[in-house]
């Protein structure tokens, strides 16, 4: 019954209605041999509308092995944010919706902020349309999940709908600014990019370091730590790591299988790629730029391994061991990271993770130099860390960061592959080179917006939601190309994180689970308050229903949006959701079971779980299948399984 209702009442909305082909192309061919894999690949995609995640640019020395994978990634991430938004769009914008693409003349949009005046200033330069602001249901729906990760309820969409203030927008953006969500769901974003998490390749950070580096990023949150603030205790962080939240972030730079320099130059090409945004020093701390960056970087084809190794020697003093408490102590197992007072970077090894060093002439060992400079004190880390803080890419890195999480494209991408030599719109590269940014003067504004706020994460992120170029909704009929995708003429959507979808599952039904972490005192039921993606490991079922959708470890895979048919078939089947929607689990469905008029019901459940009433067609489709149930409670959890497994359900857009 259930597949009768996906496929009847949304007609084509559904997943089940979507191409097959991606099922075969990404290699799930082994699924198609069983009966249930075979029924599937007949019934089901892929998830052909979410796109690859981005790729690291130039790392491990790989571009001589495959150019193309370096030198097509743009292209190829305009495709794919085209495919998405225009499979999503034929779905959700079909005539069941009872709702059509639309778009007007740039000149009509209102300009809130510098975001607007940049983007849609453009866009009538280059006589391009724009897409209507979004109507209030995807609003609210976008604005919550984006801020919050966490869908609307019921209450807050009609509140909001009745609402004839002009500043209700402005109102929630505030709301959801201070509520207990943003700080989960900001949280977790930066957990992902600090690295918040007990395992890694290079070391065990066992789960009480993992927990001091979760409580320490969300405490900075609740008080509203700058950004800039957060960065400067990562890479000064010393002390016991059980006891102290930043020293678990150096740790990720202790690597094994080498020479001590092979640490330095992790923590410090780690550093470039997290907070400056250049991912391509780890590449010139194996070789020079010369004859392997040409193609990819202006500043990187005239870097060299000495420059980069002089950048690593302010990692150099850090002295990293291990407690020899006994195993009762709490802190048995511990590491301290302390600096030395003396010592340098030697350029003379002969084995490692890396090309074996050499001396340069008559020079064997480098100090530390930061475009030009050199150390001001005895602690070099902390110099390094005080360089980074006035460096112009940290506040363009970010705020290309944040651009990305809130527009599902960033001004520069990837956003770890930023070309210093390519970002100043006041000094542009030679031909054929191009300025590297979409928006170059916005970035510069941007960055410059986000330092003038004391880098507080809150206000850049206010900023961006009441710009209408946020606000754009996704319908558009204009007509669209791959070159235009970084205009933003319309909202680009995005595939909820794995935590995400389940908050959703549990917030639309009411049927809440409460975790454990391990190492954790009090229990918590949002998934977006795991301390990293090995949680719920006391919890298998929620575990595995979370692992399709591909939230990587924080380490050596990070999240990405590529579907598979196991992400489908996991929302139709995983006990998670099967046991939610029943009426005698949950008290949402049983609320809505016990309304007597049908067309009730079925609005109410439309708002509950797609934050949107019911389209006329919709709500005849659903009406007929009420009346052909074997009973109330059937009909009901049909519906409510069926709204889970639309396609829009799984989208913020």
């Amino acid at each position: 019954m259930r597949n009768f209702v996906s496929v009847v009442v949304f007609e084509g909305n559904s997943y089940i209605e979507m191409e097959r082909q991606r099922f075969v192309d990404h290699g799930e061919a082994k699924a198609m041999r069983t009966g249930i894999g075979r029924f599937f690949c007949l019934s089901l995609t892929a998830l052909a509308l979410l796109g690859a995640e981005d790729l690291p640019s130039g790392e491990n020395c790989k571009f001589r092995n495959d150019p193309d994978e370096f030198l097509l990634h743009d292209s190829r991430a305009r495709a794919e944010v085209m495919a998405r938004t225009a499979k999503l769009s034929s779905l959700r914008f079909s005539s069941s919706t009872g709702l059509t693409p639309q778009a007007v003349p740039a000149n009509q949009i209102p300009r809130r902020n510098l975001i607007d005046v940049a983007i849609f200033d453009r866009l009538v330069a280059e006589r391009v349309p724009s897409a209507r602001l979004t109507t209030d249901e995807e609003f609210l729906r976008r604005v919550s999940l984006d801020l919050t990760g966490r869908i609307p309820s019921a209450a807050e969409i009609r509140a909001f709908l009745e609402s004839k203030a002009p500043d209700k927008r402005s109102a929630t953006i505030d709301r959801l600014l201070y509520s207990p969500g943003f700080n989960d769901r900001w949280t977790m974003w930066i957990g992902d990019w600090l690295g918040v998490t007990q395992q890694t390749v290079n070391i065990n950070r066992q789960i009480s370091g993992r927990n001091a580096m979760h409580d320490w990023v969300r405490f900075s949150l609740n008080q509203d730590k700058p950004l800039k603030d957060l960065v400067f205790e990562a890479l000064t962080g010393d002390g016991n790591n059980f006891e102290k939240g930043p020293v678990n972030y150096i740790l990720q730079g202790r690597q094994s299988g080498g020479p001590v320099q092979d640490w330095y130059d992790l923590m410090f090409s780690q550093a470039a790629d997290k907070f400056l945004g250049v991912s391509h020093y780890d590449c010139l701390l194996c070789h020079d730029g010369r004859g392997h960056l040409d193609e990819l970087s202006v500043w990187g084809r005239r870097g060299t391994r000495l420059e980069a190794q002089r950048l690593a020697a302010f990692f150099s003093r850090i002295n990293i061991t291990q407690s020899t408490l006994d195993r009762g102590n709490p802190l048995a197992g511990s590491w301290l990271v302390a600096d030395r007072p003396t010592g340098n970077y030697s350029i003379v090894t002969n084995f490692g993770n890396r090309p074996n060093r050499v001396a340069v002439g008559s020079l064997r060992a480098v100090d530390p130099e930061y475009r030009g400079a050199g150390p001001k004190s005895a602690n070099w880390r902390a110099d390094f860390a005080e360089n980074v803080m006035t460096d112009p890419l940290l506040a363009m890195n970010l705020a290309n960061r944040l651009w990305k999480a809130m527009f599902n494209r960033g001004l520069v991408e990837p956003v770890n592959g930023l070309d210093p030599a390519r970002l100043d719109p006041d000094h542009r590269p030679a031909a054929p080179w191009t300025l590297q940014a979409s928006h170059p003067k916005l970035l510069r504004q941007l960055a410059a917006e986000l330092a003038a706020r004391n880098y507080s994460l809150r206000e850049f992120l206010r900023l961006v939601v009441e710009s209408s170029a946020y606000q754009l909704s996704t319908r558009y009929d204009a007509e669209s190309t791959v070159a235009q995708v970084p205009l933003f003429a319309r909202h680009y959507p995005r595939r909820l994180e794995a935590e995400e979808i389940h908050d959703a599952i549990a917030k639309s039904t009411g049927v809440m689970t409460n975790y454990l972490p391990a190492g954790w005192a009090e229990p918590i039921q949002w998934a977006v308050q795991f301390p990293d993606t090995s949680e719920p490991r006391a919890n298998g079922a929620t575990l595995n229903f979370l692992a399709p959708f591909l939230r990587g470890n924080r380490d050596a895979l990070t999240r990405q949006q590529t579907g598979s048919i196991l992400q489908q078939l996991t929302l139709m089947n995983s006990t998670f959701v099967t046991a939610k929607v029943r009426v005698n689990a949950s008290a949402t469905l049983r609320a809505a079971a016990a309304i007597t008029d049908n067309n009730t019901v079925v609005d109410e459940l439309f708002l509950t779980f797609l934050a949107r009433q019911a389209s006329p067609n919709e709500l005849k489709v659903a009406l007929a299948h009420f009346s052909k149930a074997p009973n109330r409670n059937a009909a009901v959890e049909d519906l409510a399984w069926a709204l889970v497994n639309k396609a829009e359900f799984l989208f913020s857009y």
